[in-house]
């Protein structure tokens, strides 16, 4: 996200623009000042606190990892945008971890932010054609490159509308999703809403509040385009 997913400026639809134009493809490549370590079958076979960061268009960064801090036995690739570097695939290992903490699904982008912010703006839900919300009272997040998204606190909602899902989804920067099913006059509407139970410490504010899926529910709000 942040620099090239989403809206980013280096994605491939920024919301915004540069004053003049950029090469296509720019990648952009930057020290980490973090220890980078993996494991794999019980053993550590990266280990360094002389990584890159690398930023591609449309694409989660990466890690640049001196070779010589890379197990000679892992399979790796040479990093074209960094020599004596290689890139290991995310799924060629057990586990990453940045310090002593463990990272999931790609490295934390240095430049996202998730900022939780107390609105009045209003957000209206419809499922299965029944109007089940409609409020003011909500929390506005925005998240960088992404648009904003309104929660609110699940005693908004008709009591027994929403159901637990067997669904999860993970977010580096604010954690496991819990999903929800809404039962609306007998008629069920799979994963039409989420919630972080346990967020990451930059997210606290979201805890227990839910957002919901415009593909699967109908949302008015008076959020900017």
């Amino acid at each position: 996200m942040s620099l090239t997913t989403g809206r980013g400026p280096l994605s491939r639809r920024p919301a915004g623009r540069f004053s003049a134009p950029l090469p296509a493809d720019v990648v952009y490549v930057e020290p980490f000042p973090r220890r980078v370590r993996a494991t794999a079958g019980g053993r550590t076979v990266v280990d360094s606190d002389r990584v890159l960061l690398v930023h591609r268009a449309g694409q989660p960064p990466t890690y640049a990892v001196p070779a010589d801090d890379v197990d000679p036995a892992l399979a790796a690739e040479p990093e074209p945008e960094a020599a004596g570097h290689v890139a290991v695939a995310w799924d060629a290992v057990d586990a990453w971890y940045e310090e002593a903490e463990q990272v999931f699904g790609h490295p934390r982008n240095p430049y996202h932010r998730v900022d939780c912010v107390r609105t009045t703006r209003r957000l209206r839900v419809e499922i299965a054609g029944r109007e089940v919300l409609d409020t003011t009272d909500t929390l506005g997040v925005y998240e960088t490159a992404l648009g904003p998204r309104l929660y609110v606190a699940p005693g908004l909602l008709p009591a027994g509308l929403l159901v637990p899902s067997p669904t999860t989804s993970y977010c580096p920067y604010k954690g496991t999703a819990s999903w929800w099913t809404a039962v609306v006059d007998g008629a069920e509407v799979p994963d039409a809403a989420w919630s972080y139970e346990d967020p990451l410490p930059e997210s606290l504010p979201l805890k227990g509040l839910l957002s919901f899926d415009e593909q699967r529910v109908t949302l008015t709000t008076d959020l900017p385009e």
